[in-house]
């Protein structure tokens, strides 16, 4: 079986003392496992819209998400165990309940533990641009991972996807527009809106154009919304 292209190095950079005991202490309450089956009524202690956002980096955006509009369940996704940690301080410290967390392969997550049209929205915002061209088939935005969203998604259901790289978001639009369940939601914002990050601060200091692309997924074949 040909191995899948990651679009992402395992970095582990520096954990501080509190984000290693963050993961050590805190991980059981708002962790969960490819290891065992999620099941929403029990990860959450409300029933509600499901939100995936997909590499939250430090939490930043998510914990603002899940703070702001807490009649949404949130579930984050991130390899990164020093954004894991920074992520979970902040949710024991603002005792959020809507909020659990993977520190896995996005990939595998969808595929072993969503059900298909499980998800009312997914958030993508600002992944790793992989600048040289050499290195563009690790981007995580291309039309197979797009075909695996399009179908966890709901009818109704919001693709949220963000760069401040002007040719990834080229290929963005090429790679969503394979999928005949998704079509432009134009300038729509969804609600919640999202949030400034770090990385939208990072590129717009080094003059880079931010651009938001917005999706949904078809009702029915016929394409109505």
């Amino acid at each position: 079986m040909r191995r899948r292209i990651q679009s992402y190095v395992r970095r582990e950079g520096r954990l501080t003392p509190a984000q290693r005991r963050a993961l050590e202490s805190l991980w059981p309450h708002y962790g969960l496992s490819t290891k065992s089956p999620f099941e929403p009524e029990k990860a959450f202690t409300q029933t509600a819209p499901l939100i995936v956002e997909i590499g939250f980096g430090n939490g930043e955006s998510l914990l603002e998400m899940a703070s702001s509009y807490p009649h949404y369940n949130y579930l984050g996704i991130e390899v990164h165990r020093p954004g894991v940690g920074h992520l979970l301080l902040a949710l024991d410290k603002m005792k959020l309940t809507n909020v659990r967390l993977y520190c896995e392969d996005a990939v595998e997550v969808l595929e072993k533990q969503i059900g298909d049209s499980a998800l009312h929205r997914v958030n993508i915002f600002f992944p790793d641009p992989w600048p040289k061209k050499r290195h563009h088939k690790r981007r995580l935005i291309q039309p197979q991972f797009v075909s695996l969203l399009a179908r966890k998604l709901e009818a109704g259901g919001i693709l949220h996807l963000a760069t401040d790289w002007p040719d990834y978001a080229v290929a963005m639009i090429e790679a969503v527009g394979t999928s005949e369940d998704l079509c432009s939601a134009g300038q729509l914002l969804p609600s919640p809106p999202r949030p400034t990050t770090k990385y939208q601060r990072r590129g717009q200091r080094l003059g880079h154009p931010v651009t938001d692309l917005i999706y949904i997924k078809h009702r029915s074949k016929a394409g109505l919304l």
